[in-house]
């Protein structure tokens, strides 16, 4: 336990880190009071086992998650005109984290204690989901729990995330609580990638290496052969992927999909933490609100992404588009913005567009061709060439004069439950007959299969690293 506690010491510095990245910005108001009630993690054979083998991957997970945090208080804090500055010199200060990680990894609280105070709730659920982060880690990297015995253990530790906390992020697919969350609408959506483009796509790297980290293992089984795979992958991440990011949140079916089979549930509920991110950084980003608007708007979609009876039954209504990819390659399709994440966004525009005209009339195809070229450029990471600025609302105004919404459904907090009900339903027509994506078979531990490109054929593949750093700071 000595071991554990001592790295703490060094976190005192956490406080300088976010002033300097801050440069003295200061946009926060008073804090808010709630009831700091934890649960513990649950107790198993497993536990530590992931720090033990894996201790370079858990020390680049304990450094990703010091971003999470620091970011929520760099927003908050920060004047939206020095976004810029800010935005590089937090990037900077993540990407020396990677490769200088912290040995340890205290909760949410200590990397962003302003936003601690304010938003409790919101980091109650990533610090949980975090848990099941590590409790699925270690599950996977202990020897001694056979091949075939790591799903009912991952069951175990999905049911006691599930049940022992009030809000778990949902194991039902992003392509449900995303609809049931519906921020596309609201005045702050894609703020953060817009306006903190760097950033953003670090986290973008995050939600790349988390998962990859999962099918390392899941290719390589329980000998030796793991510690080679998750070296490898992690070197993918540190030499490649960091330098050339992903422009889009990749889905946990993208990038892990044998894990997927095996835990769909485990899955989701990343996906779902993952997206709760990138929303919690856009309501921190939009400046045009207070802290308890935020909050109030903030507790709405946690609580809508959240686990509801009954989420179970969707666990597996999605498809594998890469079934045999490789965790140490960093294949072109996991750079692009196209891809599962922004179909999910692209399907919820088409379904809301209808309920947006005015009684009598219908979209043309030239205005539904200039929404989503407005979409695609708002998903895009920065501010583009011929991309209205604002929120994904503001810019659809531009090419639909005439777009009518329910003024109040965009207010802090507010449910726009017809947006939800259309949604939901398109969701139904499309994909409810879909069937279950299959369970993946552990009755034999698998062998790694050969070693792909080396970095350097990979690097050369998608352009020199030392460019695309200097294009990204």
């Amino acid at each position: 336990m000595q071991r554990r506690l001592q790295p703490l010491a060094g976190m005192a510095c956490i406080g300088a880190i976010l002033a300097a990245c801050l440069g003295g910005c200061h946009r926060g108001q008073g804090p808010h009071v709630e009831q700091r009630d934890r649960v513990s993690y649950l107790r198993g054979p497993y536990n530590w086992a992931f720090y033990d083998r894996h201790n370079g991957a858990f020390s680049n997970g304990a450094a990703i998650h010091f971003a999470h945090g620091l970011q929520h208080d760099v927003l908050e804090l920060t004047d939206i005109d020095d976004h810029g500055r800010v935005d590089v010199r937090t990037d900077a200060r993540y990407v020396d984290m990677v490769f200088d990680p912290p040995q340890t990894e205290p909760s949410m609280e200590l990397y962003g204690p302003y936003i601690a105070r304010a938003l409790w709730q919101l980091y109650r659920a990533i610090d949980w989901t975090h848990m099941h982060h590590e409790q699925t880690y270690d599950i996977l990297s202990d020897p001694d729990i056979a091949w075939h015995r790591k799903q009912e253990w991952t069951r175990r530790s999905v049911e006691y995330y599930l049940h022992q906390h009030d809000i778990p992020r949902s194991p039902a697919p992003l392509d449900i609580t995303m609809r049931r969350a519906a921020v596309m609408m609201k005045p702050y959506a894609t703020w953060f990638r817009t306006h903190y483009p760097r950033s953003n796509n670090f986290f973008y790297y995050a939600h790349w290496w988390h998962p990859a980290v999962y099918e390392a293992m899941m290719i390589a089984g329980n000998d030796d052969e793991q510690d080679t795979v998750v070296s490898q992958t992690d070197n993918t991440g540190w030499n490649i992927v960091i330098h050339d990011r992903p422009l889009r949140m990749l889905l946990s079916r993208e990038i892990m999909p044998r894990y997927s089979r095996l835990s769909p549930a485990s899955a989701n509920i990343f996906d779902n933490l993952h997206m709760l991110h990138g929303i919690a950084y856009d309501i921190l980003a939009y400046p045009h609100w207070t802290i308890e608007q935020k909050r109030e708007e903030l507790y709405r979609v946690i609580q809508a992404m959240s686990y509801q009876p009954g989420d179970e039954q969707y666990a597996r209504k999605f498809t594998i588009p890469h079934p045999d990819m490789d965790p140490r390659v960093y294949e072109p399709w996991m750079k692009s913005v196209e891809g599962d994440m922004n179909r999910i966004m692209v399907e919820m525009l088409e379904e809301m567009m209808p309920l947006m005209m005015p009684p009598g009339e219908s979209m043309t195809p030239e205005m539904h061709q200039q929404a989503m070229e407005q979409l695609r450029l708002k998903l895009t990471p920065g501010l583009q060439q011929g991309e209205q600025p604002g929120s994904i609302a503001d810019a659809l105004r531009t090419v639909m004069p005439n777009m009518q919404m329910d003024p109040t459904s965009s207010e802090p907090g507010a449910t726009p439950q017809k947006m939800i009900d259309a949604m939901l339903a398109g969701w139904q027509e499309k994909y409810g007959d879909l069937p279950d994506v299959e369970p993946w078979p552990m009755d034999r531990e698998p062998q790694a299969p050969p070693r792909p490109a080396p970095a350097e054929a990979q690097a050369a593949r998608h352009g020199p690293a030392e460019v695309h750093v200097a294009q990204q700071r």
